[in-house]
């Protein structure tokens, strides 16, 4: 099953959603069309059961994702009304990639620069090769780092590493960024997809419903706590005890056997 259009491909494959930016000769960045196929892309694999996890990777072994694509800017955002059309687009990929209720892993290869960044910093767990490299370059080129993109990083890496990376807008190494958390894990290149498939293999294997309670929770721990919507949680965690998934655990541990879990 293959979703999206060309430079933004959604493929299924067993129980892992694949998000593939698919702009190579352009260290994938993101097009306009890219950011209004990526809400589709993972409502798709949201509403797909058999969809576990999903990954976002890009294409080719220079770069993740390189930000937006500034060549279509002279066409896609050359006056106020063109900025409001491409604005609201990147914000509703943005929203939805933030939003899962699944797990996602990004598989980065290469560059993870700007932009590129702040989609890896959407997903739960972020993978990558000892080649990569990461960097927010904002303060050398004068623009305004907004404040979600900023929230965003300081809840992986803490306000002391964030600043770090904004003030020197400055490439950390794969080595450094496992240091300070802006990583899961580090892989060889060549090791790097059957490690990303392992970790999503464990993952599948768990119980769907306990893990969007878990994410969700995570989600609104990092919330301002007068905002925190802790009865959603509360909710998600009651869902858990009530499934059938909780008896099928249950029941696999006294057999002593793995556990099938369905998602209910």
């Amino acid at each position: 099953m293959e979703l999206g259009v060309e430079k933004l491909v959604g493929r299924k494959d067993g129980q892992v959603g694949w998000m593939i930016f698919n702009n190579p000769e352009r260290r994938n960045a993101v097009s306009l069309e890219m950011w209004r196929a990526i809400p589709d892309v993972l409502a798709a694999f949201e509403a797909d059961p058999e969809v576990r996890v999903i990954v976002f990777t890009g294409a080719g072994e220079r770069a993740f994702v390189a930000g937006a694509d500034i060549s279509q800017f002279e066409a896609e955002r050359n006056d106020a009304a063109a900025e409001a059309r491409y604005s609201s687009a990147s914000a509703a990929a943005n929203a939805a990639m933030a939003g899962l209720s699944k797990p996602s892993i990004a598989m980065i290869r290469g560059y993870c620069i700007g932009g590129g960044l702040a989609v890896a910093l959407t997903c739960d767990l972020r993978i990558c090769t000892e080649e990569s490299r990461f960097a927010i370059p904002a303060a050398r080129l004068g623009l305004g780092y907004g404040f979600g993109g900023v929230k965003a990083l300081i809840d992986v890496v803490g306000p002391s590493i964030a600043k770090e990376i904004l003030f020197t807008a400055r490439q950390f190494s794969a080595e450094e960024a496992l240091r300070v958390g802006l990583v899961n894990r580090v892989a060889p290149a060549a090791e790097l997809e059957a490690l990303v498939r392992e970790y999503a293999a464990m993952i599948g294997a768990n119980a769907p419903l306990t893990l969007r309670a878990a994410k969700l929770a995570a989600r609104e721990a990092v919330r301002d706590p007068d905002k925190r919507r802790l009865s959603e949680v509360e909710a998600a965690v009651a869902a858990c005890f009530d499934s059938a998934d909780f008896k099928e655990g249950r029941t696999a541990f006294m057999e002593k056997r793995a556990p099938q879990f369905r998602g209910q």
